[in-house]
């Protein structure tokens, strides 16, 4: 069974979806541990099944490789075997983010490497194209640039505005990453190697695509 830690910053509509998904004996992951950057409306879904949970508050940190340490000294309580971003709303500092690659994990409402950034819907429809797209993905230390694990096209409607078009790619994240945590989870997705053929690339190699449709 693989462990799971969610950390989220707000409503954790996809600690919901993996929380429902889990239920399922048959899914062979578990959430074992919710954590947050501030007192966070998706608390209330740990709390109904039962999960714990942990608050390391922004605010009470000088730095954020401060409050990153203490994020990890959390995590490292329960010794998850992925982490999975849900909304959080604070960029990981690199010593964690190095510490605990390639085991975190995080969605994105575009089809990356389109429309990186805190505003994925918002730029995609200020760019006027007529597809964005939903993605997962494995978390550097850059901002969406991290491999790419699954990944689908949504089509930009007419008339669709911001709210629009996210409540439309909202399922399709919450979909993609259940699929690639129960891939983990299965050993059909190995994340060490997929990050390794993505440092390949870089360096001038060839990776197989990603998921997508």
């Amino acid at each position: 069974m693989l462990t799971v830690a969610v950390l989220i910053s707000g409503t954790g509509s996809n600690l919901r979806a993996l929380l429902d998904a889990a239920a399922d004996p048959a899914y062979p992951a578990d959430v074992v541990v919710v954590g947050a950057d501030r007192e966070a409306e998706g608390f209330v879904h740990a709390e109904e099944f039962g999960i714990p949970s942990f608050m390391v508050p922004w605010e009470r940190f000088s730095s954020r490789e401060e409050w990153g340490e203490e994020l990890g000294r959390q995590l490292a309580v329960w010794q998850p075997d992925l982490v999975v971003l849900s909304g959080l709303m604070r960029l990981l500092p690199a010593p964690l983010v190095d510490a605990w690659s390639p085991r975190i994990i995080n969605t994105h409402p575009a089809y990356l490497p389109e429309f990186p950034g805190a505003h994925g819907v918002r730029d995609a429809l200020a760019a006027g194209v007529e597809r964005t797209g939903a993605s997962v993905i494995i978390v550097d230390n850059g901002v969406d640039s991290g491999p790419i694990l699954a990944q689908e096209r949504i089509p930009v409607l007419p008339g669709d505005d911001e709210h629009s078009l996210h409540d439309r790619i909202k399922p399709v994240e919450r979909r993609l990453l259940i699929d690639v945590v129960r891939r983990i989870a299965d050993g059909e997705l190995d994340l060490t190697a997929v990050s390794a053929r993505a440092g390949s690339s870089a360096a001038g190699g060839d990776v197989p695509s990603p998921t997508a449709s």
